[in-house]
């Protein structure tokens, strides 16, 4: 399995720049460059559909970008952040540290700080603190998985890891062990216990609801991976969904939430009628 980044086949900030062209109204960035940690690099920006304001008690979405733990910028996903605001959450894109610099858990870590940013603070664009949600892709959707599932995560960032009350996954490795390429291996090959770095692992039958989406052509991060823990999480009594969208690569998932790629897959409309039904 190859963790692989958008930028392989399509750049972030390409994708990122024709979906700000196609769409001239509706869904704003109403925050930038905010820190949610010590860190230089922990910044987030914010996403509110057109005239949302304090109390409007919306739901929220945080996304973790993807990039193989090595790359990424929040900047270059703004097409991520829109499309979930144009279906009225408000939605957070955090950076975090990467590989590199650090392995994990620090970047999980990082998300689980992004997480509590967003239950302190998300009330002021609209966004409701006790309907948050995650989502991500690639590596950002391992991110938010490992948040989902572990919740000593949270809780060591003094959040109730109940917080968070589903997330939708876009292609993310949840069972990868023993790593056989060298992204993997410098990223997370380093943890005495090897077996702790994998979603799959924290399985359990109170996990918040999950669903997980691939693309049956994706070679970068292969199905399996949603395949098997829909199934481990479903054995358990938890709440998962699996969908496999045929023919689609890797890149079809996040390149579906830009505007122009809208019709690709359908990522966006089921990743919100997930999180809908669950933030009621």
């Amino acid at each position: 399995m190859l963790l692989g980044t958008v930028s392989a086949c399509s750049p972030a900030g390409l994708l990122n720049g024709l979906d700000r062209v196609s769409a001239l109204s509706g869904p704003r960035q109403v925050a930038s460059g905010i820190a949610f940690g010590p860190a230089p690099r922990l910044k987030l920006d914010v996403y509110a559909p057109a005239g949302a304001r304090a109390g409007a008690s919306l739901p929220v979405v945080v996304f973790f970008y993807g990039g193989g733990w090595v790359g990424g910028a929040r900047g270059d996903y703004g097409f991520a952040g829109r499309a979930f605001a144009s279906q009225d959450f408000v939605t957070v894109v955090p950076d975090y540290r990467l590989v590199p610099g650090v392995r994990f858990p620090t970047f999980v870590e990082d998300g689980a700080l992004a997480v509590r940013w967003a239950r302190d603070h998300v009330a002021q664009y609209g966004g409701d603190p006790d309907r948050i949600t995650l989502s991500g892709h690639s590596a950002g959707a391992y991110n938010a998985a490992m948040l989902a599932l572990d919740p000593h995560f949270l809780r060591d960032a003094g959040v109730d890891p109940k917080v968070v009350k589903a997330a939708a996954l876009l292609a993310g490795p949840y069972d990868f062990y023993p790593f056989t390429e060298q992204r993997g291996r410098d990223a997370l090959g380093a943890w005495p216990r090897p077996l702790e770095t994998q979603p799959i692992h924290f399985s359990r039958a109170d996990a918040p609801p999950l669903l997980l989406m691939a693309g049956t052509a994706d070679t970068v991060v292969r199905p399996y991976n949603s395949e098997r823990l829909a199934a481990r999480l479903k054995a358990l009594g938890a709440t998962a969904e699996l969908r496999l969208y045929p023919g689609k690569s890797h890149v079809d998932l996040v390149k579906s939430l830009s505007v122009p790629f809208r019709n690709d897959t359908p990522a966006l409309a089921d990743s919100v009628a997930f999180l809908r039904a669950h933030t009621r």
